[in-house]
């Protein structure tokens, strides 16, 4: 359970809120990556010069969840990664149980935390499942040859996608009850972009969820399944429009435009404006 055989991933993005009481929970000799989606230099600056075993990396521009854990995790030298979210709290021996899990499972591809778990599941005992939850993601890297998370993904549905490749390969996907790390939940950028972030969520949720669905099971099955959303998403726009709720209308808005570009076959170009 060698702590050098570790390396940390966390993607940033007007993280500043959350992002220090995640690194306070890091143990100081545990080599930590921020990939921040910005060129933000003050961020960077402060970051190191705060942390001495944390590099961070700016990106230069929003490039999105998948584009930042890929360049993150191409830059790991040691046997395993875990991507985690800044919005996180490591507890104290979530890190040596992850590696002891690691060590006594060395055929593994993907280990969770038990905070993953559903009901169903015994508290006591590793259990091998079929998806994880994206804040906390441990990678056995050499199974991998650095093909990571599909980059079509900007956000939402990447882990989803990266579990259900994982068992296409046959490759083997562990939830452990016995790590504990604490998640807030969609609160890794600062709250005064509220109004812009719950576009963003919408639009790329609907792209991604018709994507997604494309790509196991073919445009037309896809195009079945996202029908009643695309409906929905059309009339609750006019909707909120007539009784002059316009933010409910631009988040509709948002919601429908971002499906009807994934079923026109165009990449997921919309980012939030966070200045």
């Amino acid at each position: 359970m060698n702590e050098n055989d570790l390396s940390i991933v966390i993607t940033t993005l007007k993280s500043e809120e959350k992002i220090y009481q995640c690194l306070d929970s890091l143990k100081g000799n545990i080599k930590v990556l921020v990939i921040e989606n910005s060129n933000n230099e003050n961020f960077k600056n402060s970051i190191e010069a705060n942390y001495t075993n944390v590099k961070c990396f700016l990106t230069g521009a929003n490039k999105g969840y998948s584009v930042a854990n890929n360049l993150g995790l191409s830059k790991v030298d040691t046997k395993y990664a875990l991507v985690l979210n800044p919005d996180t709290i490591v507890e104290k021996k979530a890190l040596n149980n992850f590696l002891i899990t690691a060590t006594k499972n060395q055929d593994f591809w993907l280990i969770g935390p038990g905070n993953n778990q559903s009901k169903n599941i015994n508290n006591n005992e590793i259990t091998e499942v079929n998806n994880l939850k994206g804040f906390a993601i441990f990678f056995n890297m050499k199974k991998f040859n650095n093909n990571f998370f599909d980059e079509n993904f900007f956000l939402y549905f990447e882990e989803i996608d990266l579990c259900r490749q994982v068992k296409i390969n046959g490759g083997k996907i562990l939830l452990d009850p016995s790590i504990a790390i604490k998640h807030d939940g969609a609160s890794s950028v600062n709250k005064n972009f509220q109004v812009e972030l719950e576009k963003n969520r919408n639009w790329h949720w609907m792209w991604s969820t018709f994507y997604y669905h494309k790509k196991y099971k073919g445009y037309l099955i896809a195009l079945l399944i996202i029908f009643p959303k695309l409906v929905s998403s059309f009339l609750k726009t006019i909707f909120y429009f007539i009784i002059f709720d316009k933010i409910k209308k631009n988040i509709y808005l948002h919601r429908l435009n971002g499906l009807v570009n994934s079923i026109l076959g165009k990449k997921s170009w919309y980012r939030p404006r966070l200045d």
